[in-house]
């Protein structure tokens, strides 16, 4: 006979501990709200789910017309532009999606969190697992474009995963971070989309680094750099990325993880509450 789940509303959670337990214990319902992220999206467009790829490739497209010539040679290596490109947009666009969605995951689904018990950090992980899904199918044109250019494809896009499932924890603990702010201030959703705007343009991802002149330190000390970088290196490269930038990536993403799920969980009945 099935066990029946009760809850405890005076039960005392543990950051970090509880939040994964639920993590598991709901991976049915993780599963289902991803499925629904991915093809409520396109749900009335004529091309569907096929836009996850076109989004990434129109964006390169039109930045590559804009920027193509005015950055050409500006490389300190002969690495294509529209790779160098490609690779920030996935990344910088995972990290914008995954951000956003995240952020206003709890105040969307507030219809079901104020009638049915159920864990409100199962919804954030589900938009970021989305805008990590997303990314992945990014990767399929990146790899064509590779081995069309010449570039091929090296054992080292094997560590791929090292800086995608380090975005994926940077972005939900972030994003934790603004929805727990979001229920009380929604506000705090359109800030938060200026500034992932800001980052986006500050970050490397349509420009060289070497352009940066005498703030190029300030934009390697940007956690974001890491990631981009660290992406670059490992997908198309072909080298192994400097341990400092593994370090900043890995290390950040632990940390806004941990910070993010600590702030949830300090705050987590109220926020129920205020829905």
């Amino acid at each position: 006979m099935k066990a029946t789940t009760y809850y405890d509303s005076a039960q005392i959670r543990r950051p970090l501990l509880t939040e994964f337990t639920n993590f598991w214990s709901y991976r049915g319902l993780l599963r289902l709200l991803v499925t629904r992220d991915l093809t409520v999206r396109y749900k009335r467009s004529i091309l569907g789910v096929w836009w996850t790829l076109l989004n990434p490739l129109l964006t390169t497209g039109i930045m590559w017309l804009v920027f193509g010539q005015l950055f050409k040679g500006r490389f300190p290596t002969d690495e294509p532009y529209v790779l160098y490109l490609l690779a920030g947009v996935l990344m910088m666009t995972f990290f914008s999606q995954g951000m956003l969605s995240t952020g206003a995951a709890i105040t969307n689904a507030s219809g079901i969190l104020s009638k049915v018990y159920v864990p409100a950090e199962v919804f954030s992980l589900s938009t970021a697992v989305a805008a990590g899904v997303n990314f992945v199918i990014g990767l399929v044109p990146l790899l064509i474009i590779q081995l069309t250019s010449g570039v091929g494809i090296p054992l080292t896009v094997l560590l791929v995963p090292v800086p995608a499932l380090a975005m994926l924890a940077l972005v939900t603990g972030l994003g934790l971070i603004v929805a727990s702010a979001a229920v009380y201030f929604y506000d705090v959703l359109d800030i938060t989309r200026v500034l992932v705007q800001l980052v986006y343009y500050l970050t490397p991802v349509f420009w060289p680094i070497s352009i940066a002149g005498r703030f190029e330190p300030w934009v390697k000390a940007s956690p974001l750099f890491s990631y981009v970088d660290v992406f670059r290196d490992v997908a198309y490269r072909g080298v192994i990325p400097p341990l400092w930038e593994l370090a900043m990536s890995v290390g950040t993403a632990l940390l806004f993880l941990t910070l993010g799920v600590w702030v949830f969980s300090k705050g987590w009945k109220n926020l129920v509450g205020s829905l």
